[in-house]
């Protein structure tokens, strides 16, 4: 944990509980949810963690002068609130909770088309103003319609299966999953166009894209049924707004249910407004008392657990997109970035290449490689650098990397191997898992060895010959430096051989320096890891 306190800004509103949990942890919260652009400019260079809902735009302005900033957390699942390439560029980790708010999400897209199919919002408005108008409000039944589901991911899936115990004929449309997924008696899947022809309701569910904006516009609305309707609880703009008032207005479609909008909160002259069969809501998907308490309490969780332990469960932009697999690979990750960390300050010229081989049960290496070269510009980039932005920072620096599977045969289950090389030398370290969680360095330049990667650690080169145990250690003992383990290996070499001493502190330079001048040392390299 840093010894500064961390600060966290928080612009939208966000539980109690939620704010608590930081709050436990001894980080200072900033919560100020009607500041201004200007004033968030003024703000944002003293944060470490920015946490938002839907209402705080993030644009690269705020992200280029939040200079200390490592992490922007948003309490649910859209993000095209943030400039996901800017924060990216920068090594600023985005987060969010996609899970949570999805059953609250898909249920507003059952109570929202229920409410359009039997004319609910319409009949209460028309009884309020004393009008009794059952006649011109006859309804139609979800049973033995068919709904077409744009984006079959979590809230699309919910959705589904609630159509489904309504009776109704699903089908699906998702570029992104296979036939096989889902049984054909649940949903048949087919394209765009054929779906939006089909389909008597359709509800759309996929995220805000340069591919999904004004994915249905004006021509494929007219596609549509002149009996059907169309929900959208995802995001605005993947309607085109101006289209839909415009269909709905003149016939074309018989009515829509819009949840979100471009620009919220929206204008009193929305195009939406005060057309009886478009009905609104203001953004109300995943507000419900459960999804609100879940995403911010998920929220502040993860941001804490990040900025305290760099323990990263939930990211959007890194190379995992799969967190079960992050979870498996997680003390992986770690060895990779301590033996990045440990090579960087071994490596004491410029790094001309890395190399990191990898064998075990994995399917994907880079995410080693990015662990590993992010511990090894530690030094070098402080505070910049992490596994986002690792590899093209390296790159910046004229290093050439290479990394990819291992497929020989050895004596570990699993084994990361990496080779530094920095002025026509090259530095060999290897480490492995050991029991699901124990990492182990078991090759240290050549030599054998066992060591935990923690802590801080003397390596010590020295001639062979009796008595140089006993000197470095009076040495150490002499200023007060507590020795917790000594570990010898041999060296190929007859007349060499190799130390890695695991101490209690850090070693000043100038014992570093008196430890060089006993005759019998080659070489003495102090790593902290």
């Amino acid at each position: 944990m840093k010894d500064k306190m961390i600060q966290i800004l928080v612009t939208d509103p966000l539980s109690d509980a939620g704010i608590s949990v930081l709050e436990n942890a001894k980080i200072k919260v900033v919560v100020d949810s009607n500041a201004n652009k200007q004033d968030l400019l003024k703000i944002v260079p003293e944060i470490d963690g920015w946490i938002i809902r839907s209402g705080t735009i993030i644009d690269k302005d705020l992200i280029h002068a939040a200079k200390k900033l490592q992490v922007i957390g948003r309490a649910g699942v859209g993000v095209d609130n943030i400039d996901l390439p800017a924060a990216t560029q920068k090594g600023i980790i985005v987060m969010n909770t996609p899970d949570v708010n999805t059953v609250s999400a898909a249920e507003h897209t059952i109570g929202i088309m229920l409410s359009l199919a039997r004319n609910i919002s319409i009949a209460n408005q028309r009884l309020n103003s004393g009008k009794w108008d059952r006649n011109n409000l006859v309804g139609t039944e979800l049973r033995n319609k068919t709904i077409g589901i744009v984006g079959l991911g979590k809230i699309g899936r919910e959705v589904m299966t609630r159509c489904l115990s309504f009776g109704m004929r699903v089908i699906g449309c998702d570029p992104y999953i296979t036939d096989n997924i889902f049984s054909s008696d649940d949903v048949r899947l087919t394209d765009l166009d054929t779906l939006t022809k089909e389909s008597d309701f359709i509800s759309v569910h996929v995220p805000k894209l340069d591919s999904t904006n004004n994915l249905f516009d004006l021509e494929r609305i007219k596609l549509m049924k002149s009996t059907s309707m169309i929900i959208n609880v995802a995001r605005g703009g993947i309607i085109n707004e101006q289209d839909l008032a415009f269909a709905v207005k003149e016939g074309i479609i018989a009515g829509a249910a819009v949840d979100v909008f471009v620009n919220e909160p929206i204008e009193k002259d929305h195009p939406f407004i005060n057309i009886d069969n478009i009905l609104i809501t203001p953004h109300l998907g995943a507000s419900t008392k459960e999804a609100k308490e879940g995403v911010s309490v998920t929220i502040c969780e993860l941001v804490r657990d990040y900025l305290i332990n760099n323990k990263l469960s939930s990211a959007l932009n890194i190379p995992i997109t799969d967190m079960n697999i992050l979870k498996q690979i997680q003390p992986h990750l770690l060895l990779s970035e301590r033996m990045g960390i440990i090579q960087g300050q071994l490596a004491q010229g410029a790094i001309e290449k890395v190399k990191v081989n990898v064998q075990g049960p994995f399917d994907d290496f880079k995410p080693f490689m990015l662990a590993f070269i992010k511990g090894l510009l530690n030094d070098r980039i402080p505070d910049r650098v992490n596994f986002i932005n690792a590899e093209l920072l390296a790159k910046e620096r004229g290093i050439v990397i290479e990394y990819g599977a291992n497929n020989e045969e050895g004596s570990y289950a699993n084994l990361i191997s990496t080779s530094v090389i920095f002025d026509n030398k090259e530095r060999l370290l290897d480490g492995s898992v050991f029991d699901g969680n124990q990492l182990r360095l078991v090759n240290i330049l050549g030599y054998d060895m066992d060591i935990n990667p923690t802590g801080h650690l003397l390596f010590v080169n020295n001639e062979d010959v009796p008595g140089v145990i006993g000197k470095v250690g009076t040495l150490l003992g002499q200023h007060k430096i507590n020795i917790g383990a000594y570990i010898l290996s041999d060296s190929e070499k007859m007349d060499e051989a190799f130390a890695v001493i695991r101490l209690g502190s850090e070693v000043p330079s100038s014992v570093i320096e008196l430890l060089i001048q006993i005759p019998e040392i080659l070489s003495v390299q102090q790593i902290n890891c």
